[in-house]
């Protein structure tokens, strides 16, 4: 794990002061986390719940917000596509230097923290895929869009904006209404591009977490889940909940994502 050191040049009581501030900061200090949220998402929807649980147990946690959704929302336009939100990922694990990253995809994220790991392998020690998308070289993914959602884009999104899709069943209707006003109609090229797989896989530690409340057996998690949790190369994890586990499991999502913390501080 690396430490960064600041030196302080004041007063030796003061020095002694700083210097053992930063040497708590690296006790409890244990790894170091980047959240990406889903479709129509922002950091606000991970900061509720899960990054203050997840901050008060030691861990150091970046929550993305992706261009154009959230406090981003003023920066769409018709060109921002999943290139842009690897981009927006990447430039966060550039800029605060970030290394031996925990990378966590909730639904839509799963595209983007896979094209990350494909520009940005050498940051990166573990991709947690939380109920989310898991393009390969194979099936880099790319959504066609229903005529009915193109009609919908056209007609009120000026042709290139995605409405907010339906909450799960399980949601709590505070929560809903909390939500709602908060959800961004996503550029629609984000969902159509598929992922950008230029350099070889890389060979990092992968876990995949699967919600299984309201999925139709047909639906892509619960492919994904069948297709994962006997692979060795993964560690697979299911929740008695619904997609938006970091709404309605936070404390079971935070039990998952400090353990994997943990693990990689111990070096297991």
């Amino acid at each position: 794990m690396r430490a960064m050191r600041w030196v302080y040049a004041g007063h030796p009581a003061q020095n002694r002061t700083v210097w053992h501030a930063q040497e708590e900061r690296e006790r409890t200090h244990v790894a170091t986390f980047v959240v990406v949220h889903g479709a129509w998402g922002g950091a606000w929807s991970w900061n509720k719940f899960v990054v203050p649980r997840l901050r008060a147990s030691g861990h150091t946690v970046f929550a993305a917000t992706l261009t154009g959704l959230g406090d981003r929302t003023h920066l769409a336009h018709p060109g921002v596509d999943l290139d842009t939100h690897v981009q927006d990922v990447a430039n966060v694990l550039f800029y605060e230097d970030l290394h031996d990253v925990i990378l966590v995809g909730h639904s839509y994220g799963g595209r983007v923290i896979t094209g990350v790991a494909d520009t940005s392998a050498d940051r990166l020690a573990h991709l947690v895929y939380l109920d989310a998308f898991v393009p390969t070289p194979e099936n880099p993914g790319g959504t066609v869009i229903s005529a009915a959602s193109q009609a919908r884009i056209d007609a009120e999104g000026d042709g290139w904006r995605h409405p907010p899709g339906d909450a799960p069943p399980d949601q709590p209707a505070e929560i809903i209404e909390w939500a709602r006003p908060r959800r961004s109609w996503q550029p629609v090229k984000t969902f159509t591009q598929p992922v950008r797989f230029t350099n070889p896989v890389p060979s990092l530690a992968r876990t995949y977490v699967y919600c299984s409340v309201g999925k139709d057996p047909s639906s892509p998690f619960a492919k994904l889940a069948l297709q994962l949790r006997d692979d060795p190369s993964w560690t697979y994890h299911q929740l008695e909940t619904g997609h938006n586990l970091h709404y309605t499991a936070p404390d079971d999502t935070v039990a998952i994502l400090a353990g994997i913390g943990d693990a990689q501080d111990r070096g297991a």
